[in-house]
């Protein structure tokens, strides 16, 4: 059943409610992430130690089990080596992928491996007047022609349907630009196990849907999940009517911040602008390392030789 059903223009009146207590921590590292892995069997490892960090793990044919830590606040990386072994992960390789850089964790024997990369953020916690007026203009223009063109938006929870149209949009949209995003099973039990807070907002064009997006609530936060605009979505800006009503009503909830995902300006300059357009600031990730305890003091002098490649002034 659907939450509302407006016209382009007004905006509903809810009573704010609280998005959790857990802070802004990035969905990966989630408790409504971490449910949505226990459903599908693959209940993720906890290092109370830093914070209560999401570890994954996955065990190859060959018998070699891989860690993997995205999107951890790692305020102290030298507590890190006493974490994984205090909870089973020693002797484990680890992958790990800071939210912000880190090139500390050379001294502890972690080799760089990918080079930081930036995701877009959105402050939520401003009013409307200033989260408009901080649209860029372009942006605007196109909002405003959107809620000029007589679109209907509509919002509610996500289908529990593997069939649904946005899945098989993103499906094929994912094999033209060559990436992979979630499983559809995993984007399912996020949704069936944290109730209300995988909300799909829908854009139509008489009876038409025209465009969509998903987004996935946790703790004081959020996250742009999945999106699709057809050919006629576009000709109406209809993108970027949804994603100013999800500001609006993410807004309205309390929560603080919309993390819009990687930027990528070279292979995906359009998506970049948008994202950019919305007012959003840009915040560098700590780029992509590996950990294995037991060659740490053997890789170590080489970790701190790369270890400029994750500075937070490289580009």
């Amino acid at each position: 059943m659907l939450d509302f059903h407006v016209s382009a223009s007004p905006s509903v009146s809810l009573p704010p409610q609280d998005c959790g207590s857990a802070g802004l921590t990035a969905l990966a590292q989630s408790a409504e992430f971490a449910r949505a892995l226990k459903a599908l069997g693959q209940a993720p490892d906890v290092l109370p130690e830093l914070h209560n960090s999401l570890v994954t793990t996955r065990r190859f044919a060959t018998g070699l089990r891989l860690a993997m830590i995205n999107r951890a606040m790692l305020p102290q990386p030298s507590q890190l080596p006493a974490a994984l072994r205090a909870n089973g992960l020693g002797k484990t390789p680890v992958i790990l992928s800071p939210e912000h850089p880190c090139p500390a964790l050379a001294q502890i024997g972690a080799l760089p491996l990918v080079s930081p990369a930036c995701v877009a953020q959105l402050d939520l916690g401003n009013t409307a007047a200033q989260r408009k007026a901080a649209l860029h203009q372009k942006w605007r223009n196109r909002l405003t022609r959107a809620q000029s063109n007589g679109l209907k938006v509509s919002r509610q929870n996500m289908p529990l349907d593997a069939r649904h149209w946005l899945f098989a949009a993103d499906q094929v949209q994912q094999q033209q630009r060559g990436y992979r995003s979630w499983p559809i099973a995993l984007t399912l039990a996020y949704a069936q196990e944290n109730k209300g807070k995988a909300k799909l907002f829908q854009a139509f064009s008489g009876s038409e849907v025209v465009a969509a997006i998903l987004i996935l609530r946790h703790g004081r936060g959020a996250t742009y999940h999945i999106a699709h605009t057809t050919p006629a979505g576009k000709s109406l800006s209809a993108h970027n009517l949804l994603m100013w009503e999800a500001m609006s009503w993410l807004a309205a909830q309390g929560c603080q911040q919309l993390d819009l995902g990687l930027i990528n300006t070279e292979e995906a300059p359009g998506l970049a602008r948008f994202k950019l357009g919305t007012g959003a600031r840009l915040s560098q990730l700590g780029g992509t390392w590996a950990l294995w305890l037991p060659m740490g003091r053997l890789l170590s002098p080489l970790a701190r030789w790369d270890s400029r490649l994750m500075s937070a002034t490289s580009r």
